[in-house]
């Protein structure tokens, strides 16, 4: 039986991408699910797309960089049940900007949803985690929170405040019954190059040249995190290609972006 098997999960973002991936493969292994996304008629499409759709599923148009929005969806599902047992903040966006080019709009426009959104998910989440046996919360950064690139500063500012925050989360709520996991992953085959803001090329082009550099599925991703919820992991490098990355920055911390030639990276984004 898996471990998710009769539990509860709230998911973010699951319009698609790796969001859409959790809640299938959770909805097949039973577990009821909470689903938000800012996009009705994607949301709806993960919908028709379970293999158990006569299990719990509601679903919620959600902006997660609107506080009252998102507390005001935890307190509905408060008032449907005593707890959930996994809650995934997810949902997240992309920006390809140099700072001197990158407008404030932007800027908070990210760090709305990418930070905020989880910042917003966690604090409205976590009492109802507290009610659950065994409660679950995972906050998902990336390989960027772990290395800086150029164009992407604000979408580093928001996944490295998501690590800090989600890290030092962890230390808080160690000796509680939650247990918190940050998630890392590297290139993850899903919309968010074309759904982003910024940069010269058009969508189609911003795609292309991104899934040239993604190893994993949004299913393959979608299992792991999976995986280090039950295996109680704090902290998840999802491909290869994060993991080698990752102890590159470790092993030289400054000469890394010469190294991993991260100014050749995005060329045409």
């Amino acid at each position: 039986m898996a471990y998710s098997n009769g539990k509860c999960a709230v998911v973010t973002g699951a319009g698609s991408g790796i969001g859409r991936a959790l809640a299938l493969q959770l909805n097949s292994e039973g577990c009821a699910l909470y689903l938000s996304d800012i996009n009705e008629e994607t949301l709806a499409e993960t919908v028709s797309l379970l293999s158990n759709p006569g299990l719990q599923c509601d679903t919620q148009r959600l902006d997660v960089a609107d506080r009252e929005a998102v507390h005001g969806w935890a307190e509905r599902i408060a008032s449907e049940r005593d707890s959930v047992d996994i809650v995934i903040n997810n949902a997240g966006v992309g920006l390809a900007e140099t700072v001197e080019e990158m407008s404030y709009e932007n800027f908070d426009w990210m760090m709305g949803i990418n930070f905020w959104g989880v910042v917003h998910g966690t604090k409205a989440f976590l009492p109802l985690l507290r009610q659950s046996d065994q409660g679950h919360l995972v906050n998902i950064s990336s390989i960027f929170g772990v290395i800086a690139v150029p164009s992407q500063s604000a979408y580093n500012a928001a996944k490295f405040a998501v690590r800090g925050f989600t890290e030092a989360l962890r230390q808080e709520l160690q000796d509680s019954n939650v247990h918190v996991c940050c998630v890392h992953p590297g290139g993850i085959a899903t919309n968010i190059a074309r759904d982003s803001r910024g940069g010269n090329a058009t969508a189609q082009e911003r795609d292309a040249k991104f899934k040239q550099h993604t190893r994993t599925t949004a299913e393959g991703a979608a299992a792991q995190i999976i995986n280090a919820i039950e295996r109680r992991k704090k902290r998840l490098l999802i491909g290869n290609d994060a993991k080698i990355v990752s102890l590159i920055t470790r092993l030289f911390p400054v000469r890394y972006p010469e190294m991993l030639k991260l100014n050749k990276l995005l060329d045409g984004m």
